[in-house]
């Protein structure tokens, strides 16, 4: 895939939006590295930088204050969907997420949402284990090796 139109699918409020400001730093077979504004107004930050890591199931995000120091690391659980013929990249919210803060405290939030969105059929039980899975498998990331790995595409986009 080669600089695809990326789109952002959620279930909790159920919307597409397309991602045409997002300026795409790295894209190969594995990971997709952008930069990026807000789409609304947001209080605590105001642009970051993201890595979809496309075959372990999540996205690290830089968020970034106005004033550019940083406000955490978020990281959301995800799929994609990618339409090849018109290179569309569709990256799938899977509701749970990891906020990872600058002094190292990490907090788990939006189960309740995934719960929600199963409830209400919203997701079928293959995209529950999905997300399940995949936040199993960040949060072992974290625990056992800390945020460096997974960093370093974004700040390697950075300092280049």
């Amino acid at each position: 895939m080669k600089n695809p139109i990326l789109y952002r699918k959620r279930f909790i409020p159920n919307e597409i939006i397309k991602l045409k400001d997002d300026v795409i730093l790295e894209c190969n077979d594995s990971i997709l590295v952008t930069k990026w504004k807000t789409l609304g107004k947001v209080h605590d930050f105001s642009h970051g930088y993201s890595c979809l890591y496309l075959n372990e199931g999540y996205k690290v995000s830089k968020f970034l204050k106005p004033d550019g120091s940083l406000c955490c690391w978020y990281c959301d659980i995800v799929t994609y969907d990618y339409n090849k013929s018109d290179n569309i990249l569709t990256t799938i919210d899977l509701l749970a997420d990891v906020i990872v803060y600058p002094d190292g405290r990490i907090n788990v939030v939006d189960l309740d949402e995934l719960a929600e969105a199963f409830e209400k059929k919203l997701i079928d039980e293959s995209l529950l284990k999905k997300s399940l899975l995949s936040l199993n498998r960040l949060l072992d990331e974290i625990y056992k090796n800390g945020m460096s790995n997974l960093i370093k595409p974004i700040e390697s986009r950075i300092q280049n």
